[in-house]
């Protein structure tokens, strides 16, 4: 199955995406942007097959990977482009840049290859669960059509780099990571039951005091890639 055509631009020989409404993202299509991966945009290594290169960074906004110029106006922001890319994630056993590129995301005879800053899945928005008692978080600005049921209990710090982290779909690494303007607006929820050089032990949410359990804690350490989940994620359908 092929992407809708207004989500390609056809440029020589190479297929690149489009960002947003307006035109292509402007890209280096003769050299991969990470050292040692070699790869021209829209490369065809066997016949009817395609590959394209993706950059996810921490703030949830998705890139061509060979992109020059990384900002809020040459990410992607179609969210049915969005929702089909993320969907279809998965860990990268396809025997071809799976140290550069450790996610793919399969369109047919398209292989989407993607590397990520932190986390290949970032939560970027709260949003109220319609007609239920609850929350949804949603992922790299998908709307409703990229969420999972927000479970305040299971979000942590991590002790390294002072980041915060939420149950992401298992297919996706199982562990995703909090954007840091919608971390900053929890903070103030946060309480640090063992002193304030360790990560917080509880969080303040719609009136309630949850325990933080720190089940991510291993998975989040051990990389994510393949494992299961220690906390099962259902993702929204949208």
């Amino acid at each position: 199955m092929r992407l809708p055509p207004a989500l390609r631009l056809r440029l020589g020989s190479g297929a690149l995406g489009t960002a947003g409404s307006g035109s292509g993202p402007a890209a280096d299509p003769e050299a991969g942007a990470v050292p040692g991966a070699r790869y021209r945009q829209g490369q065809s290594p066997t016949p009817r097959t395609r590959e394209y290169f993706y950059y996810i960074d921490h703030q949830g906004q998705l890139f061509l990977d060979d992109t020059k110029v990384k900002n809020f106006i040459t990410c992607f922001k179609d969210i049915a482009f969005l929702t089909f890319f993320f969907k279809r994630l998965e860990p990268n056993r396809s025997g071809r840049y799976e140290a550069e590129f450790p996610f793919l995301s399969l369109c047919g005879r398209e292989r989407n290859f993607l590397r990520c800053e932190d986390r290949p899945i970032v939560f970027t928005q709260i949003l109220p669960d319609s007609g239920q008692d609850g929350w949804l978080l949603s992922y790299c600005g998908g709307g409703r059509r990229l969420a999972v049921p927000f479970q305040p209990e299971n979000l942590i710090m991590s002790p390294e780099n002072g980041r915060l982290y939420h149950p992401a779909p298992a297919k996706a690494g199982g562990v995703g990571l909090v954007r840091s303007a919608l971390a900053a607006e929890w903070s103030p929820g946060f309480q640090f039951g063992q002193g304030p050089e360790q990560p917080p032990t509880h969080f303040f949410w719609e009136g309630r005091r949850y325990r933080l359990t720190e089940e991510l804690l291993p998975l989040l350490r051990g990389g994510g890639e393949g494992e299961e989940p220690a906390v099962p994620v259902t993702p929204r359908q949208g």
